[in-house]
């Protein structure tokens, strides 16, 4: 027998056809509605090819043309996260369905450039884009032991074409990162300017760091000895872009963070968390960034440690309700890429949909002119470190049609 929302005669019985009638009257009937579609997923950067053994560390943006940016880092030798690393860039002018080549934003020989972090200037169209250094032949547990030969600096560089062709980049360490500070990362992933309050058209940057710990509760042995400690912060600009500036910070136990401004005027900062209850950490800070509450878990957020992206899709007005975007591996380990939508400004994260079962690691969110979304995520079927693979779909998908709307 056919469905009731087939077209054509039926040679069902009569008594059926009264039946599917008054099913039909009665609202029971197939929804006109079409089901959403599933994400559209296709790897952009590969393991393995185009000279690089790794990719990793992606970050993506939407720029005030819609351009959609991709940066990673490419690992020429290793999976390692230092060596000779360079940081790489393909850029898509239709929404994600095709893509430029990869291009080089920074090569300094054998030594470590990445961490991007970029940020739109709303105001003046710049891109800014946030990155660190270190020598080639220093990794992280290296720089972290006293008397180490290199350290992390913090660096900048920008573009005015729509992120076609980037400036020399140029180091600012000096007014960013403090003194007694050895490991330091930038992002990854986005930076926000800042749309309402007091510091309206601020650019700030989320980053984090590691110190000396000063009580054995805040060091992380795993790393070593002397085990360090990790804290989370931001750096900003006031003149677009011009000069950046040390923020407040949090410790202990932050580290790689996002950023998004509330419909309050508090910026919320969640972060990767060393307080080992596989837990994201969150703080709040209702002074652009100068000072932040004490840290906390989100019960919500179940963390592998590892990365993690937090996005606004919408303010109050302009999208119907206030919606944040938030995406991460959802479970103890680095698998199960998940992405999630806040309507209460991340207090609660009511709808959650599965983007891949397998491994996977970081990723970042952005917001297509169409409404569309888009998720770059470290993702494979052995390693997560396979591909960098882009996800787009839409609102629909993600709610399973039940958004919440005005």
């Amino acid at each position: 027998m056919r469905s009731w929302c087939s077209k054509g005669e039926s040679r069902a019985a009569p008594m059926i056809h009264v039946l599917g009638i008054a099913f039909l009257l009665l609202g029971g009937a197939c929804s006109e509605t079409p089901t959403p579609a599933a994400p559209d997923q296709k790897p952009l950067f590969v393991s393995g090819r185009d000279g690089y053994h790794t990719y990793r560390i992606p970050a993506l943006l939407t720029t005030g043309k819609g351009t959609l940016l991709a940066f990673c880092e490419g690992r020429k030798d290793s999976r390692s996260d230092h060596g000779d690393i360079d940081l790489l860039i393909r850029r898509s002018i239709d929404g994600g369905e095709t893509w430029s080549r990869q291009q080089v934003v920074w090569d300094d020989g054998g030594n470590t450039c990445g961490n991007p972090c970029p940020v739109v200037d709303q105001e003046t169209g710049t891109i800014w884009l946030l990155l660190t250094h270190n020598p080639g032949d220093e990794g992280l547990r290296a720089i972290l032991q006293p008397g180490a030969r290199g350290t992390r600096t913090v660096w900048v560089t920008s573009s005015e074409d729509d992120g076609q062709t980037w400036a020399p980049p140029r180091e600012i360490t000096a007014t960013t990162k403090k003194p007694d500070w050895d490991w330091y990362a930038t992002g990854p992933g986005v930076g926000i300017q800042l749309r309402h309050g007091p510091h309206k058209g601020r650019l700030v940057i989320p980053c984090d760091y590691s110190y000396p710990p000063s009580s054995p509760d805040e060091a992380v042995p795993s790393y070593g000895e002397p085990a360090p400690a990790f804290g989370s912060h931001v750096i900003y600009s006031d003149d677009h872009g011009k000069s950046w500036h040390l923020g407040g910070n949090i410790q202990p136990h932050g580290n790689e963070c996002q950023v998004a401004e509330l419909t309050d005027g508090r910026i919320l900062l969640n972060f990767r968390s060393y307080f080992g209850r596989n837990l994201r950490g969150r703080s709040w800070s209702s002074d652009g960034g100068m000072t932040w509450s004490e840290p906390q878990d989100d019960p919500q957020l179940t963390e592998p440690v590892c990365q993690a992206s937090l996005l606004r899709y919408a303010w109050p007005g302009t999208g119907g309700r206030s919606r944040l975007l938030f995406s991460n591996p959802a479970a103890t380990e680095r698998v199960r890429m998940t992405v999630r939508l806040s309507y209460d400004e991340g207090e609660s994260w009511p709808l959650s949909r599965l983007l891949h079962e397998g491994p996977s690691a970081y990723s970042s969110l952005a917001v297509l002119p169409d409404g569309a979304i888009a998720c770059l995520y470290e993702r494979g079927d052995e390693s997560a470190y396979e591909t960098i693979t882009l996800a787009r779909f839409g609102l629909d998908w993600l709610t399973q049609g039940m958004d919440q709307g005005d």
